[in-house]
């Protein structure tokens, strides 16, 4: 699938009332439950970026734990779907950007990227936000990652889910701990892990 397919893939679903049921739905909740753990693992947050915040669903469970909180989504929608349902939160911030191009002079203690690797459209691109990711996290942060597996991925159109993208991080991070998500369909099935940077 092309960069460009994927764009506009995600702009059609984020047109749905509760996009990928991330409120309605059992799994997607345990999902975020085991996200704002892992997140929340090391203590306060100081300074933390969200990756894909999707309708807002996992952003409204972490913002009140963070002193400031960055919100990137390439998806414009996206981002006003999360503010209007976050109202007026003076710590966070709020950016349309692309993961791969996204830079800033800030240092996080905790980034969370989760449902989003596999839009890019190569494994190469895929390895260049990771890399760009991990070049943000200060000595000692945490990232939080989540995917549907490889098999999933593949199936939905994608070139590659967790299992791709959490070897990368094991090439420049140390994971502290690797969960497995499922519910009652094919289609319910990813991995959450916490990655540590020396």
């Amino acid at each position: 699938m092309t960069q460009v397919n994927n764009y506009q893939l995600l702009q059609s679903e984020l047109a749905a009332e509760d996009p990928w049921r991330l409120d309605g739905n059992e799994f997607e909740r345990e999902r975020h439950t085991q996200m704002l753990r892992l997140s929340l693992s090391q203590g306060p947050i100081t300074n933390a970026l969200e990756v894909g915040c999707a309708a807002g669903a996992f952003t409204k469970k972490l913002a009140p734990h963070c002193k400031r909180l960055t919100v990137i989504d390439v998806v414009p929608q996206a981002i006003a779907r999360t503010r209007h349902r976050m109202k007026e939160s003076s710590h966070i911030s709020w950016i349309v950007a692309d993961v791969q191009q996204f830079s800033t002079k800030q240092l996080f203690d905790l980034i969370v990227v989760a449902e989003v690797l596999y839009y890019l459209e190569d494994v190469d691109a895929m390895r260049g936000a990771v890399r760009n990711l991990v070049s943000m996290l200060v000595p000692g942060g945490h990232l939080v990652f989540g995917s549907a597996r490889d098999a999933n991925c593949r199936r939905w159109g994608h070139v590659a889910g967790a299992e791709t993208v959490m070897a990368m991080l094991n090439e420049m991070l140390i994971e502290a701990e690797r969960l497995d998500c499922r519910g009652g369909s094919a289609n319910e099935d990813c991995l959450l892990a916490r990655f540590r940077k020396l």
